[in-house]
């Protein structure tokens, strides 16, 4: 009997119990699914002021505060005069007003022509450094600027630093340790150079780092995570012998380990490439939090400065997002959030898990003033078909959806070339 009556004591605490766990549980998911969609929810950027394309863009949180930059560029009717040194910052902080871009003093150039296009911006500490970019004049003709200024958002100021060794455009700048800032071959003048170039920002000394090992490029992209770096396609040059010199795509990637000891010292390996199929002038950034490197938009057909193919055809933009994964060696392929692709991009910035460009081209090479999000860390893309991928592509689960996944361990294809380019730069 007693041992009943326990029993029956117990059942009724466990019932009154019950109404206050649902409660306490229905909270709590309340409170979980709110701060999971307060994190997810893209961030609406104002656009720019001005249409422009193939802009260096950096930027670097300060107290809290974002900086967010876009230096130079082309205008949106594509000639030799709408290269141009104009620079803009949009600074994201808590508070409620509405985001504003602000005009900064324009970019200074040693050279006569002062706006320049190809240069690229890294954000190191609490400041941004410029690097080179070329300019072009009413007969075409470019020159590669050695130029390199630090710009101070606390100071408004640009500081004219150490100029580069070798002057280079259409390079890609990648940051190690806060503090070095690596420039991945690039054009210089009259052609590729296969160099690394490294600034130290604390001495603000130049060195040269272990060669690039693929061939000489312009117009690629990388990104950085940690110690490993990771550099894509891009344009190559090609001899003839019965004609002058051309340009083609460049279908190659490159792993990148930087020595903890030397940083001079970079171990290059090829990868096996995500699609068989270089693009040119893609955005790209690594990622920490996820230990990933991204590589976004960018054209299948290099092309001049307006747009217009070396075969003399209109480019236009991909939409495939690749996604390496460092520590599966593996590439993801998926599509961009955003409404069109785009092209013509210097780099790929991260804003609270949300990754955008910064104007660019569209559609028809129509130059946009629009900041686009194209995909957010904490859920992946649609996947394209695989009849848009290699054939040696497998699908996996990512984050519940699916991806397609290029296995990166196999040997490195050959250099895939798709037509003969008669045009040069």
């Amino acid at each position: 009997m007693l041992l009943k009556k326990l029993r029956t004591i117990a059942l009724h605490i466990f019932q009154s119990a019950i109404p206050r766990l649902s409660f306490v549980v229905a909270a709590f998911i309340i409170a979980s699914a709110a701060t999971v969609s307060a994190v997810a929810a893209p961030i609406a950027l104002p656009a720019l002021p001005e249409p422009v394309s193939n802009n260096a863009v950096a930027s670097v949180t300060i107290d809290d505060k974002r900086y967010v930059f876009s230096f130079m560029g082309l205008g949106e009717d594509k000639t030799y005069k709408d290269v141009h040194n104009r620079a803009w910052l949009l600074v994201i902080n808590n508070n409620d007003k509405p985001l504003q871009w602000q005009a900064l003093p324009p970019v200074p150039s040693s050279l006569m022509l002062k706006g320049r296009l190809a240069s690229v911006a890294a954000g190191v500490k609490d400041s941004v450094y410029i690097f080179g970019g070329y300019t072009v004049d009413e007969t075409h003709n470019e020159i590669s600027t050695p130029d390199v200024y630090k710009y101070s958002p606390t100071t408004t100021k640009y500081e004219l630093l150490a100029p580069m060794p070798v002057p280079v455009d259409d390079a890609s700048a990648l940051v190690y340790q806060n503090r070095y800032v690596y420039l991945v071959s690039g054009w210089h003048n009259d052609g590729n150079v296969n160099l690394v170039q490294v600034y130290d920002t604390q001495t603000g000394q130049w060195q040269q780092a272990s060669p690039f090992l693929g061939n000489p490029v312009f117009g690629h992209a990388g990104g950085i995570v940690n110690s490993t770096m990771v550099i894509c396609d891009g344009v190559s040059v090609i001899p003839h012998s019965d004609k002058r010199r051309s340009f083609a795509p460049e279908t190659a990637c490159f792993k990148g380990v930087i020595d903890e000891q030397n940083p001079l010292k970079i171990d290059w390996r090829t990868l096996q490439h995500p699609t068989g199929t270089a693009r040119y002038r893609m955005a790209a950034a690594g990622d920490e939090a996820t230990n990933k490197i991204y590589f976004v938009g960018g054209s299948t057909n290099p092309y001049n400065y307006n747009g217009i193919g070396y075969n003399g055809k209109p480019s236009t933009a991909d939409g495939a997002i690749w996604t390496f994964d460092i520590a599966k060696e593996t590439w993801a392929i998926s599509k961009t959030e955003a409404e069109a692709p785009t092209m013509d991009h210097r780099g790929l910035i991260d804003i609270n898990g949300t990754w955008i460009t910064i104007g660019g081209m569209l559609g028809a090479q129509h130059v946009t003033s629009k900041v686009i999000s194209h995909f957010s860390t904490l859920a992946e893309g649609p996947c394209l078909s695989k009849s848009q991928a290699r054939s040696d592509v497998s699908k996996q689960p990512s984050d519940g959806q699916a991806v397609e996944v290029v296995k990166s361990k196999v040997p490195t294809p050959k250099r895939h070339i798709r037509s003969k380019i008669n045009s040069e730069i």
